[in-house]
């Protein structure tokens, strides 16, 4: 017997038919052709330029940026992260597939807390791989890996042929921190070639995890802004907003990694990020009239791979991202007002990427 809307038992009817019944839409495109296509090639521009930014400033020495720019933008990314794995994939990930939703409350989804389970499992996952990071560093190069990681993003970051402006660091370091501060130490020579190629073996498996989770999330927005109805107004600014800021975010981590004789990944690396929300704007407008992004399949879809991202996410920025950076990193910054400034671009970055996820 199907569900009624207009005759409801309170006696009869199951919660599975009352929130399906409410939360399962169909299909709301509502034309905007023209500004659907536009978003494609904005979304394209900004999300690529502010990727790409970090990465090529870094060896654009005659641009003479304060090195306090990537320090902003690094920890300011860091920020965008976290806020994202929490505000954007977690809680729409439960929205989805969640114990209070339709398909929470349908066949096996009813039976077990899937969405937290997936979080979980991604978590565990992401940990035995850096797990098996570390030991692979320790067997190889008789080093633990965040040595290797701290000493490659030291002497990386500051190499007299990668330095933004000659003068730059007199105006950040003070002469007692020169050779003791995260910000200041450098090294030359075989002994940082080696280090580097080091650092960047394991560094590059946690960044592809990173922008792996992030992908998958602009895969799911990109469809979505392509068949949406009438929010389509409100989300296409936002997601430009939310693509620049994340796109930064992946910039400044990406321009840490030493990448060496691999010239060519960063740039890949960059168009990943930077085509898959517009493609993925593409594909939806090529489905505008038959996707329907509130069907139960749909919402499942959503809702995995939300969580999944979520799970990756949570992982890399609390551990890869806040942990090493600002309790493990034995190079950390000593001065209280480089430390703060550091911890203020964090929470800057968290603090609007959680904004932003009122709309999106």
């Amino acid at each position: 017997m199907s569900f009624d809307p207009t005759s409801v038992d309170l006696n009869t009817a199951s919660k599975e038919d009352v929130l399906c019944y409410l939360e399962i839409e169909g299909n709301d495109y509502n034309g905007h052709l023209g500004a659907r296509i536009s978003s494609i090639f904005v979304i394209l521009f900004v999300s690529s330029a502010f990727t790409v930014f970090p990465v090529v400033s870094k060896h654009m020495t005659r641009w003479k940026i304060p090195f306090s720019v990537y320090i902003f933008a690094r920890y300011f990314g860091t920020g965008v992260i976290v806020a994202t794995a929490f505000i954007h994939l977690l809680d729409p990930a439960y929205k989805c597939i969640g114990p209070q939703t339709c398909v929470g409350q349908s066949g096996y989804w009813a039976e077990y807390s899937w969405c937290a389970a997936i979080v979980l499992a991604s978590i565990v996952i992401i940990f035995l791989l850096d797990l098996a990071a570390e030991v692979y560093v320790e067997q190889k190069y008789g080093m633990h890996k965040d040595e290797s990681a701290t000493g490659a993003f030291v002497q990386y970051e500051h190499h007299p042929d990668l330095q933004a402006a000659p003068d730059t660091e007199k105006n950040i370091l003070s002469p007692n921190e020169k050779k003791t501060d995260t910000w200041a130490t450098t090294s030359t020579g075989t002994e940082t070639d080696d280090t580097a190629e080091r650092s960047f073996r394991q560094q590059i498996a946690a960044f592809l995890l990173l922008e792996f989770g992030i992908i998958f999330h602009s895969v799911i927005i990109g469809l979505n802004l392509g068949v949406t109805g009438s929010e389509f107004a409100t989300l296409y600014p936002v997601l430009v907003f939310h693509q620049s800021f994340e796109g930064l975010g992946i910039g400044a981590r990406m321009s840490a990694i030493p990448f060496g004789k691999h010239t060519w990944l960063p740039w890949i690396l960059c168009a990943a990020y930077g085509l898959t929300t517009p493609v993925s704007i593409a594909i939806g407008l090529g489905v505008r009239t038959t996707y329907v992004p509130g069907s139960k399949v749909s919402l499942i879809i959503q809702g995995v791979l939300n969580a999944v991202s979520a799970g990756i996410l949570i992982y890399s920025g609390l551990v890869e991202l806040l942990a090493r950076d600002f309790l493990f990193d034995p190079c950390r910054t000593k001065q209280r007002s480089k430390l703060l400034f550091m911890i203020f671009c964090t929470l800057l970055g968290a603090g609007i990427m959680a904004l932003i996820g009122k709309w999106a």
